[in-house]
């Protein structure tokens, strides 16, 4: 269970599980935001939470009363923006260019899928975005350790670096799915992810 997470200027900036969001809250360091751009202090969110009937993400209960669990929360002192760079990890790497093969152009699983460096290590090629691409297992065991023109073969996709696309690069993670009270904060593109049933 995820909370989209608002600096103080209500750009997104993260996602954190629901325990996280209820310290945070509880703390006093961030506030609930609502549908209506209402914020709510831990207190007031509990008084909220008693007169619903039932909430999209649930209820944490305590020995004296229940909370609804924040879908979205704003924190009250940071108001800055998420780093512009996309972090080079495998992960990253795999979803930037789509569980496909930049070889053979194919979609694979992740277990059927490597990380190629595009001039080998031995030859002085750098692990970074600009040298390591995905690679079906095939693939990667022809070309080797060799040049993709010296094993018979040419990149069908260019190795380039992901663009930030602001605070829907979030939504990416796999088994994130977007909840309706997310949208307003979240950019228009990202629309077509799957919406949480209510």
């Amino acid at each position: 269970m995820h909370t989209l997470v608002l600096n103080r200027n209500f750009y997104a900036i993260h996602l954190v599980d629901w325990k996280k969001a209820v310290m945070l809250l509880y703390t006093d360091r961030a506030s609930v935001i609502d549908e209506e751009y209402r914020a709510y202090d831990f207190t007031g969110w509990r008084e909220l939470s008693r007169t619903m009937r039932k909430h999209p993400s649930g209820f944490v209960h305590t020995p004296t009363f229940r909370i609804a669990v924040p879908e979205v929360i704003a924190l009250k002192y940071y108001d800055k923006l998420p780093p512009m760079r996309i972090k080079f990890t495998r992960r990253n790497v795999y979803e930037h260019y789509r569980y496909r093969c930049c070889y053979c152009g194919k979609k694979f699983s992740t277990q059927e899928l490597n990380l190629d460096h595009v001039i080998p290590r031995s030859r002085g090629g750098k692990s970074n975005w600009e040298n390591v691409v995905t690679a079906c297992i095939r693939c990667n065991s022809r070309k080797a350790n060799m040049l993709p023109e010296e094993a018979g073969m040419r990149l069908k996709i260019t190795p380039s670096q992901p663009r930030w696309r602001g605070p829907t690069t979030l939504l990416l993670r796999p088994g994130v799915k977007v909840k309706a009270s997310w949208q307003k904060f979240v950019d228009l593109v990202y629309w077509d992810g799957e919406l949480e049933r209510e």
